[in-house]
């Protein structure tokens, strides 16, 4: 996933099988232009081609990474299929791809309406 700090909105996602270069590379692609990218230490992430007019911050700690830390922890609370309990995730690759995107696109809906009016932001529930 990949999320726009200043609002907070998921403006990237895509469900893989494997961090490989390609598919990888395939994502950042998509990606829509942004003056900086953050990530992780993660060495795929060092291999791939940014943007030429952006610059690729690789985080050290958490201080660049903690929006999608959070982002990460909401998704694995709201979909069943990733909570923790064990090692298994769901055996249906589709259903998972589908289950990410309805998250993507009600936690984009929550995010518009608590940037419209901020009041709403403690007693707006994720689905409604």
């Amino acid at each position: 996933m990949a999320v726009a700090r200043e609002t907070r909105l998921i403006v990237g996602c895509c469900v893989m099988r494997a961090c490989s270069y390609r598919a990888m590379q395939a994502f950042v692609d998509r990606l829509p232009e942004a003056d900086r990218y953050c990530s992780d230490g993660l060495a795929v992430y060092q291999e791939l081609w940014w943007p030429t007019h952006s610059t690729h911050i690789v985080s050290q700690a958490k201080e660049e990474t903690y929006t999608i830390e959070s982002l990460n922890a909401d998704l694995r609370t709201y979909l069943g299929r990733l909570k923790r309990r064990s090692r298994c995730f769901s055996r249906c690759w589709e259903a998972l791809t589908r289950a990410v995107r309805m998250f993507t696109w009600y936690y984009n809906k929550r995010r518009r309406i608590i940037l419209a009016h901020p009041h709403y932001r403690n007693g707006l529930p994720l689905y409604s």
